[in-house]
């Protein structure tokens, strides 16, 4: 088992590294790489977790391919092995590695809730409204909501935190067409993925898409519905009124509540039961939703 924090392919350009990923110029194209850092309130922690990288990028192939047929999707078809001649280095990146087009991104994070937790339960509280949509007076945490959401945020730079806005900030960014086109499609896609989910015993509480334009068309970009991106909950644990055990980083964050600190740079260590603990709640999501 190979655990990576940082990349380091010296014979490409590196244009950046983000929260998770590292992203190589290919010239048309890109290489990420999904390391196996782990980022929370948008800080990146110190410690890997191991296997993440791999999870990430296997969970989101399964569901590009999945939904290739509903939006085109950023995958190329060019191989790793085509640009990684180095056998020990591509025996590091195979599985953590996809190489895609290159898109222009839209800025905005397109979270889509089926249930009511996180950012959207705290701004509930303090309005009774999430991203200006007005909801029922009397939910609970967790509660599943009337219907899905979108609820956007903006994008934030590393080591700042996303806020919540309303449509028509979304309007403002990228106009209201291609905002309205942003919001049916994360639906559709959310809806179809918590189906999936729902058949395998998980709950899809919320989660986030990106999205970007290659030659002017819009285009799935970045990770899909993983453990970094999304709420899993174990449906046979699902309950109104607490914060469900789940199968994704919501662990570390509940771990990362109890401590003081302040939610910024530089994050807290993590125990090695907690990263343990961790890295097998991604492994078993990995089998439960892929059978991988």
């Amino acid at each position: 088992m190979t655990t990576l924090f940082q990349s380091e392919i010296q014979s490409l350009p590196l244009l950046f590294r983000g929260k998770v990923r590292d992203v190589y110029d290919l010239g048309r194209e890109l290489l990420i790489v999904t390391t196996d850092r782990l980022s929370a309130f948008d800080v990146i922690l110190p410690d890997p977790i191991p296997e993440k990288g791999r999870v990430l990028t296997q969970v989101t192939n399964f569901w590009m391919e999945r939904f290739k047929n509903v939006v085109p999707n950023h995958a190329s078809q060019t191989k790793l092995s085509d640009v990684i001649g180095d056998p020990n280095l591509f025996e590091i990146l195979k599985e953590r590695t996809v190489i895609a087009k290159k898109a222009k991104p839209l800025l905005v994070e397109c979270v889509v809730r089926g249930y009511l937790i996180g950012s959207g339960w705290k701004d509930y509280q303090k309005t009774g409204v999430v991203c200006g949509i007005k909801l029922p007076a009397d939910l609970k945490l967790a509660s599943k909501l009337p219907e899905p959401l979108f609820t956007p945020s903006s994008k934030a730079e590393i080591g700042a935190h996303d806020e919540n806005i309303s449509f028509d900030r979304v309007s403002d960014f990228v106009g209201h067409d291609m905002a309205q086109k942003l919001r049916d499609v994360s639906l559709k896609l959310y809806v179809e993925g918590a189906q999936h989910a729902a058949s395998r015993g998980i709950l899809m509480a919320d989660t986030k898409f990106e999205f970007g334009l290659v030659d002017g068309e819009l285009t799935l970009i970045d990770e899909v519905m993983t453990p970094d991106s999304s709420r899993f909950w174990p449906a046979s644990e699902y309950r109104e009124g607490i914060s469900p055990p789940s199968f994704d980083k919501q662990f570390v964050r509940d771990y990362l509540e109890t401590l003081d600190w302040n939610k910024t740079t530089p994050g807290p260590h993590l125990p090695a039961d907690v990263i343990a603990k961790t890295s097998k709640k991604y492994l078993e999501a990995l089998r439960i939703l892929t059978s991988l």
